[in-house]
């Protein structure tokens, strides 16, 4: 349940930049147009840090439980093996949304002094939007099996005291 949740608000994060990018090229010389463009921004790279930061805790809190669950009860570790998987498979996708979306956020207020030229942002902009995208779909794989492995260690332990009462 708290994975859909952080997924939804990474969802959000990526509608917010698609917003922030409509801002960005409709309103580009209105003042109030740059000022909402920036804040859309803003609150759209808040978003995607916080979904994806709580994502990779997420995983390693549930691969801490699914260890010591394995590890107490005597399955089999390869199920702990499989949480490592997950991380392995999600924590780079992950790492790149949230770098480049601190790098396009960063390096419009470059774009915005003259500093940085507007290809880089722009550039920056539809790279951060695509690795969003990838994480994203990425995610919602790795958390569905996630709880699907979650379920299958709670049958398994459930399993375990009525045959254990039957012997």
């Amino acid at each position: 349940m708290m994975g859909r949740a952080l997924l939804v608000v990474g969802w959000m994060a990526t509608l917010g930049f698609a917003g922030s990018a409509a801002v960005g090229y409709l309103l580009p010389r209105v003042e109030e147009g740059m000022r909402l463009h920036v804040l859309l921004g803003l609150a759209s790279s808040l978003l995607l840090l916080f979904s994806h930061c709580w994502i990779m805790f997420y995983l390693i809190g549930t691969g801490r439980a699914i260890k010591d669950a394995v590890r107490t009860s005597g399955l089999p570790p390869e199920l702990y093996e499989r949480t490592k998987d997950f991380k392995n498979r999600s924590y780079p996708a992950l790492m790149l949304a949230l770098g480049l979306a601190m790098a396009t956020f960063i390096l419009g207020g470059g774009v915005y002094t003259g500093a940085v030229p507007l290809w880089v942002h722009h550039a920056l902009f539809y790279a951060t939007l695509a690795a969003q995208l990838w994480a994203l779909r990425l995610e919602a794989r790795v958390l569905a099996e996630n709880d699907r492995l979650m379920g299958d260690i709670n049958r398994r332990l459930a399993a375990r005291p009525a045959a254990g009462a039957r012997a």
